[in-house]
């Protein structure tokens, strides 16, 4: 049996079809649709989104790269486990994909891409939008999605979907292999009707495996857990990816072996776990840090070792350091010459707790000590960066983070990505859930927060779900707040102004840049951009868009603000603005050593003089091998 229907039609009735299944948890794969229509798309997914509309939910985007974050941020909340589609037009909607194609396959989570494509058949040759490339007739812009997709496929005859659909659904949920996935869709293909085989549009559920480790892999790993006097657990996003927090959980209880975590593996234990040390690498706790430095086997847990989340490069300086690398992903066990252990992340945690428990081994008391008692100073510091002298004064930003860790519970989800929040998140927040402190940080992606947002909120319409922004990432990407306020998704945005880019502000002062270009102020005659600050009203463009807007101005409104916006159930913005003066206390400084290059010749003092720091640290470079 056959059914006539276009290419877009047969897509849209088979992606409504598939399912995951894992642990006994089926979902369906693709929630929902998102689009922008041109003449790219509007004839051929754009019909049949109207024609299935009972089968495929759809949400009106506004900006296609945004689009993509929120599908990014709603397959997190998802576990991996379902995700979004994203359609566009040809032309600048189509390269409008490529950041957020980057984001989602750097951060290993699924996003399905629908680029229309220009004309197969090439019945007008340029049509409108398109690319001309002389020495290759079949390139198109959407080829620029193929260095950032995890499965590239240009669906040219219609009888090319079938065999195309099926391996982008064997991406998306393969564990190892998922992130972005493209299909390139002509806009005259998309259109054309086809006999499809009813198989096709049967229901399909693809199982997401969990493999355990292989046994000599195990063994060599036990034996070095247990020769190890000062290990130290490296937690990253694939804790969170395999839902193994319960495992990893159990894994230190039975060891007493501490728990360092990236920004993307933060919330892997909760804040008050005896266990949890807290954030590691450049942003982390000094608790952390110290533990790195005199460590003689780090245990990663899901984690790429990336050189800002773990300093990868130079805090390990224990000269007999040697690493053993759970991971899933082959590649990324064996970094740093470690050990591999390459198994789903429950699983692995699952088979080292029981073989150490069996041997009933556990760390020494002296080093469970220390590390607890230097856990317990740094949640001093905290409370310290948290304290308010004057409730009616401007608050300093990590006071606004006080603020709201204050009122927040465990069914809160806190969403960042770029700025100075990160840094002073990784080191003060306090994570009381799993699935709490999401933070973007493979990619770092300025405007990622409200569409996220969004997309977090459409996976767990239950949960009080905040943006956390600054002036800069605000003004990358807020077009999804109207796509909030259409669909009455009630995230809240809590929206901190600055005035410029604090975080790269500070970076700049330190390797001799002296801030050039990253404050939002008027420029001086020296060319300089430290005049007055902008007369831009943040706030009111939030309110402009639709979303209701509370202004503080002291800690106590600000107090007051998260509160009503917390209970809302329409989108609210928290606009605060946060004092910023050298004479007011931030968060701690940087643990760990960033490798930022300095500039090697240069004339102004600034820069010299970072350039002699620069040197000092270079020293302590280090090839694990």
């Amino acid at each position: 049996m056959t059914i006539r229907l276009t290419v877009a039609q047969a897509l849209v009735r088979f992606l409504a079809a598939q399912h995951t299944e894992r642990d006994g948890n089926r979902r369906r794969l693709i929630g929902a649709t998102w689009g922008i229509f041109g003449h790219g798309n509007v004839a051929g997914l754009g019909q049949a989104l109207v024609e299935y509309a009972d089968v495929m939910p759809y949400h009106q985007g506004r900006n296609e790269q945004a689009m993509v974050h929120a599908a990014v941020g709603y397959a997190r909340q998802s576990n991996r486990l379902a995700t979004h589609a994203v359609t566009t037009s040809i032309g600048p909607g189509a390269t409008n994909l490529v950041t957020g194609a980057a984001l989602a396959t750097i951060n290993h989570l699924p996003v399905l891409l629908l680029p229309g494509d220009v004309f197969a058949t090439r019945p007008a040759d340029p049509v409108l939008q398109q690319l001309e490339v002389p020495y290759a007739g079949d390139v198109s812009v959407n080829d620029t999605l193929r260095p950032v997709s995890r499965y590239f496929d240009r669906v040219t005859r219609p009888e090319q979907l079938i065999p195309a659909a099926l391996q982008a659904m064997r991406v998306l949920t393969d564990p190892v292999e998922t992130g972005a996935v493209t299909l390139a869709l002509p806009q005259d293909v998309q259109a054309e009707a086809f006999d499809w085989p009813e198989e096709f549009f049967a229901e399909r559920v693809w199982t997401v495996r969990r493999p355990g480790a292989d046994p000599t892999e195990l063994a060599e790993a036990v034996a070095a857990i247990r020769s190890a006097a000062r290990p130290l657990v490296v937690a990253g996003g694939g804790v969170h990816h395999s839902r193994a927090e319960a495992a990893l959980a159990e894994f230190a209880a039975a060891t007493r072996i501490p728990v360092a975590a990236t920004q993307a593996g933060k919330g892997s234990l909760r804040y008050d776990h005896p266990q949890d040390v807290g954030g590691i690498g450049h942003t982390g706790t000094a608790t952390a840090a110290e533990l790195a430095r005199t460590a003689d086997l780090v245990i990663g847990v899901g984690t790429r070792y990336t050189d800002f989340t773990t300093a990868s490069g130079t805090l390990f300086q224990n000269p007999d350091v040697r690493f053993l690398n759970l991971n899933i992903a082959p590649y990324d066990g064996h970094k740093l010459a470690g050990l591999p252990l390459v198994a789903d992340a429950r699983s692995g945690l699952g088979e080292l707790t029981e073989a150490l428990v069996m041997h009933g081994h556990t760390v020494a008391g002296a080093y469970a000590t220390e590390y607890s008692e230097d856990k317990e100073r740094w949640e001093q510091r905290v409370d310290a960066c948290f304290e308010v002298d004057e409730i009616d004064a401007r608050p300093t930003q990590p006071q606004v983070i006080g603020a709201l860790d204050a009122l927040v519970d465990e069914s809160d989800v806190i969403v960042n990505a770029a700025g100075s929040l990160p840094g002073d998140l990784h080191k003060l927040w306090r994570a009381r859930s799993a699935d709490q402190y999401h933070l973007e940080y493979g990619y770092s992606c300025m405007g990622y927060e409200i569409p996220a947002a969004l997309g977090v909120k459409l996976a767990a319409p239950e949960r009080h779900v905040w943006a956390l922004v600054g002036d800069g990432t605000y003004l990358m990407m807020p077009t999804e707040i109207v796509t909030a306020v259409q669909e009455g998704v009630a995230i809240k945005v809590l929206l901190v102004q600055n005035h410029g880019y604090a975080s790269i502000g500070g970076l700049s002062e330190s390797v001799g840049g002296e801030r050039f270009g990253t404050a939002y102020r008027y420029p001086t005659e020296e060319g300089t951009y430290t005049g007055a600050p902008l007369p831009v009203d943040l706030a009111a463009n939030a309110a402009s868009l639709g979303m209701r807007v509370l202004r503080a101005k002291t800690v106590r409104e600000l107090r007051e603000a998260l509160a009503t916006a917390r209970a809302a159930d329409t989108p609210t913005c928290v606009y605060v603005e946060t004092e910023t003066s050298d004479t007011v206390s931030g968060a701690p400084p940087a643990q760990a050593w960033w490798d930022v290059p300095v500039a090697e010749t240069a004339t102004r003092p600034s820069a010299v003089k970072a350039r002699e720091l620069y040197e000092r640290h270079v020293s302590t470079r280090r090839r694990h091998l």
